[in-house]
């Protein structure tokens, strides 16, 4: 059974900076698409970021040159790297990886950001 547990959100100030992690069990994820999502109140779920299996990395507009994705195959665990947080970017952020047609997603981590 796949599993995704985030972790790292919180609350900070605005240019601040806060690391999200997201450790997946039941499957691996190296050859695995996944990606971050977030959902602000009010407002439909988008996607902040994603990494193919091979690697490459796409980000939303919003944080192109603010957030960083990544992963580390050893641990079985993705990353989002913020940096340069604005009040616009408080949510819940969500991660997901696709395995055999399916999606499977983390229980989300709250990210707020005080101007």
């Amino acid at each position: 059974q796949v599993q995704l547990v985030e972790s790292g959100g919180g609350r900070v100030q605005a240019g601040g900076s806060l690391t999200l992690s997201c450790a997946a069990s039941g499957t691996i994820v190296s050859i695995l698409p996944m990606g971050w999502y977030r959902q602000a109140p009010g407002k439909q779920r988008e996607l902040v970021a994603n990494i193919a299996s091979g690697g490459a990395a796409t980000y939303a507009d919003s944080v192109k040159g603010r957030f960083t994705i990544s992963r580390d195959n050893a641990k079985n665990t993705m990353y989002l790297q913020m940096n340069g947080l604005k009040p616009e970017d408080t949510a819940v952020y969500y991660c997901n990886l696709l395995r055999l047609g399916t999606i499977h997603w983390g229980q989300g981590t709250q990210v707020t950001v005080s101007s």
